[in-house]
């Protein structure tokens, strides 16, 4: 068996993975990128958010996304025929009202063309990608991960390394070798989705390039445009509700519960067969270890209501890359580093997961009026888009912090938050005095 070494090795090939890679090899430490599958591949996942454009620039990597001729977004348009879930029964998320300083768009992608991209980024900064390699072994010193074994083209390679990064995604590898995987049982919902071509947008009764997202009694639907005549549709609902019907059933029925987006669908015809993703809906306590990190959906995923699982995947990954390299250059501050690594990663997901919480109970009108007390209603909007464009890390959106006091809706063990915005770090003292700027404006009030 062949042996070899690196500074860093990173299971998987997905945007967490690709974009740890990207930021090791930048940082000048030999990375292994190792890919069970040959890239391009299908992956669910298309919408990306405004703060996702923040984060890319800050990586260097905003002129290369925009430069693939993605679907342009503006904003979300949210239906709720029921009038339970939204503020209304369509209310869109307009992005170019979060503010100065903040992107005011984002991208509609095709994930297959979409991860190539970002893994061919990461070899050109540096990083040896492997695809067809499978991960069959994580290598213990004692309690300490050092390496792994893999396949591939029907040879088996011994790797170590000084760190793992386990960006393997729901696969979730160090997560199912020590046992630590806990279901969110509130969440637990599957989805069943299809693409479509022949899209004319001169049906869409919104805006053009606008995700929408339908609720409904029994879960919700999602109409994602790809590009010009391609579009996306899924529908997400309970396990049980599954159960009690067919795939094929179930998304007929629940598309049909959606009239603005049958309608956007005039026309269309479908390209692929319908698929089926489960395992909604988890998270590991302990997403850090001695000699490995976990990124994005290895150490937990939420139902992709607010798309913002891309976001949360690979702002954990720059994070966890600068945690590494700074270990890396002081071993002795490992301990430390890894575990603001893990609150830091906790904080954004427990933000992003008491979004999805608020909308399935119904409460993100209440958590909106209670914001309402503290901030002036003509910038509570702003707060409120901000939130759905991605503002999982920020101290000072009142939103964010109305459900952070919900213990109902806590995820993890109890942790230390860990603040400080990836997509905008220039912008959280600018927020910090507009907040506070808020509050005197109240008080001066008597509100």
């Amino acid at each position: 068996m062949e042996r070899e070494t690196a500074d860093v090795i990173v299971i998987g090939g997905g945007p967490a993975g690709a974009v740890s890679a990207l930021v090791l090899a930048r940082q000048g430490h030999r990375v292994v990128l190792l890919e069970k599958d040959e890239f391009p591949r299908f992956h669910i996942g298309e919408s990306l958010l405004p703060y996702m454009m923040g984060l890319f620039e800050q990586i260097g990597l905003r002129e290369a996304v925009e430069a693939q001729g993605y679907v342009p977004k503006f904003g979300g348009e949210f239906i709720d025929p029921t009038e339970t879930k939204f503020f209304e029964g369509v209310f869109r998320a307009d992005f170019t009202k979060q503010g100065e300083g903040r992107h005011l768009s984002a991208f509609q992608v095709e994930r297959a063309k979409f991860d190539k991209m970002l893994t061919d980024q990461a070899e050109a900064a540096g990083a040896e990608v492997l695809f067809g390699a499978n991960v069959t072994e994580l290598l213990m010193d004692g309690d300490r991960m050092v390496g792994v074994r893999y396949e591939r083209e029907g040879a088996g390679h011994e790797l170590r390394s000084a760190y793992v990064v386990d960006a393997s995604g729901r696969a979730g590898r160090i997560a199912h070798r020590f046992g630590l995987r806990k279901t969110l049982e509130k969440l637990r919902m599957v989805a069943v989705f299809r693409h479509y071509e022949g899209l004319d947008e001169s049906h869409n009764l919104g805006v053009e390039g606008d995700i929408q997202v339908g609720a409904h009694d029994d879960g919700w639907v999602w109409a994602i445009p790809l590009s010009k005549d391609a579009i996306s549709v899924g529908t997400v609902m309970p396990r049980d509700v599954l159960r009690a019907t067919t795939p094929e059933k179930a998304f007929e029925e629940h598309v049909a519960r959606i009239p603005r987006i049958t309608a956007r669908l005039t026309g269309t015809r479908p390209t692929t067969d319908l698929r089926v993703e489960t395992d909604y809906c988890y998270h590991s306590d302990t997403v850090t270890g001695s000699g490995w990190l976990m990124v994005g959906d290895a150490g937990c995923f939420g139902d992709p209501m607010f798309s913002g699982g891309v976001l949360v995947a690979t702002a954990t990954a720059v994070r966890a890359a600068e945690t590494i390299g700074a270990a890396l250059a002081d071993p002795a501050a490992e301990t430390r580093l890894f575990d603001t690594y893990s609150n830091y990663f906790k904080t954004g997901y427990d933000t992003y997961i008491r979004l999805i919480h608020a909308y399935y109970e119904g409460e993100l009108v209440s958590v909106a009026a209670d914001a309402a007390r503290s901030t002036r209603r003509e910038a509570l909007e702003k707060y409120v888009i901000r939130l759905i464009g991605g503002d999982f890390w920020s101290e000072h959106n009142p939103m964010a912090q109305e459900m952070r006091r919900r213990t109902e809706w806590d995820t993890f063990a109890p942790f230390r938050r860990v603040y400080g915005c990836p997509s905008y770090p220039q912008l959280d003292e600018f927020d910090r005095k507009e907040r506070a700027a808020a509050r005197v404006y109240r008080a001066t009030a008597g509100r």
